[in-house]
């Protein structure tokens, strides 16, 4: 008789062992098409914002302005009557890309609450149009996520709450008052960005916002194309920033009260906050922050921490406070959870991935400004000392962008 045929315990074995050698050759191959999935989503993403800005160039012959709204004017509850001029500029954009019905809440008054039924403090028992400042979560659309704001790549979610965005406004290479641009909360030029009334040192104060401020976007001020004297396809008018996951993470934690270090030599005061084990995370002890506006975490908010960058560090390098939220030093670099860099948009509308190995000239250079005392050579109108990356942040500096990138 003849005998039946059948796989031997040795041959088992090995048809497993080759079995699981190719799932483990497939399964990075999977990932791998995940994320240019993914990263091919934030393209477009970004792509579409700058579609936006150019329909509301076009609308308004102006960009949306980066910390606009309502002014405080010394309104009874400043916090619910007004949004004190802190909107980011992606709440004019929303009816540019497809939030048409978002944008009627915040333009119009109401009186929804995430909460029903709770009490809205602000006067005559409803919200004013253009909203309350951001951190007031009790307001429907500040506590609205909008998927297209989000990078697929970013793993956080936002609690109940609570809105994020991956994309930021590009503020230039300066330091000093480019996060509140040189006006106060009721659109007075101040040096004091949190004043209620107006102030006498309006031309010292021009002459020194406008030095520094030399970006895409000037908080508190009204941008055009035609301010953009370089040309849009060599200004980077926006990038990706990664949002804060309370995990330390140097290029999505905000590091406060770093003195004035941060302006005078930026890349060893990055540096000086980096741990040496582990240079994705930052040293034990700092004083971080993972509050109200911490990095992205509300796509509303224009101030610095949340919805800016600027073109100084590399990206996906440490965010530096000097102060608090309303520090007037800061340093705040581009980021993203994509492998090896992040995407910018271009003035003219394109999309390009920027490396963590860009030309970014002397990290150790004084950020430019007025006249410096305490280096001849800050002076205003120089050019970028950050190299590629510093030049493409600036609108106006003459610089000739001969590399590509």
């Amino acid at each position: 008789s003849r005998g039946r045929s059948a796989f031997t315990l040795v041959e088992l074995l090995v048809v497993i062992a080759i079995i699981g050698v190719l799932v483990g050759l497939l399964l990075p191959a999977v990932q791998a098409a995940r994320e240019a999935a993914r990263r091919m989503s934030c393209s477009n993403n970004f792509k579409q914002l700058g579609l936006a800005i150019h329909n509301y160039h076009s609308a308004y012959n102006q960009m949306p302005r980066q910390m606009g709204g309502t002014a405080d004017n010394a309104a009874p509850k400043p916090d619910d009557d007004t949004n004190r001029s802190r909107l980011s500029f992606l709440v004019g954009l929303l009816p540019f890309f497809e939030q048409q019905a978002l944008w009627e809440q915040i333009s119009n008054p109401n009186n929804e609450t995430v909460t029903p039924g709770a009490t809205i403090s602000a006067t005559g028992g409803r919200w004013h149009p253009m909203g309350p400042t951001s951190n007031r979560w009790e307001y429907v659309p500040w506590s609205t996520e909008v998927q297209a704001l989000r990078c697929p790549s970013d793993p956080y979610q936002s609690p109940l709450g609570g809105g994020r965005s991956n994309y930021a406004a590009c503020l230039g290479d300066g330091v000093d008052r480019v996060s509140w641009g040189g006006k106060n909360q009721i659109e007075e030029y101040d040096s004091d960005p949190n004043r209620r009334t107006a102030s006498p040192d309006v031309a010292w104060m021009v002459t020194r916002a406008k030095a520094a401020n030399r970006g895409f976007f000037w908080n508190r001020h009204d941008m055009r194309f035609r301010d953009v004297l370089d040309g849009l396809a060599n200004t980077i008018a926006a990038g990706e920033i990664a949002t804060n996951g309370a995990d330390q993470l140097a290029k999505s934690t905000v590091v406060r009260a770093r003195g004035t270090t941060i302006k005078q030599s930026p890349k060893s005061a990055a540096e000086a906050v980096i741990d040496a084990q582990r240079p994705q995370f930052l040293k034990t002890g700092l004083t971080i922050y993972n509050g109200d506006y911490a990095r992205g975490t509300r796509w509303a908010d224009g101030r610095e921490s949340t919805t800016s960058f600027q073109t100084i560090l590399p990206p996906n390098s440490p965010n530096l406070l000097s102060g608090d939220a309303t520090s007037e030093q800061c340093i705040l670099s581009a980021g993203s959870y994509h492998q090896g860099g992040c995407h910018v948009l271009i003035g003219d509308g394109a999309v390009k991935f920027i490396t963590d190995s860009i030309d970014t000239g002397n990290g150790n250079s004084v950020a430019p400004e007025r006249d410096n005392n305490a280096d001849a050579n800050v002076i205003s109108g120089m050019k970028s000392p950050y190299g590629l990356w510093g030049s493409l942040g600036t609108r106006a500096a003459k610089e000739t962008i001969s590399s590509e990138f």
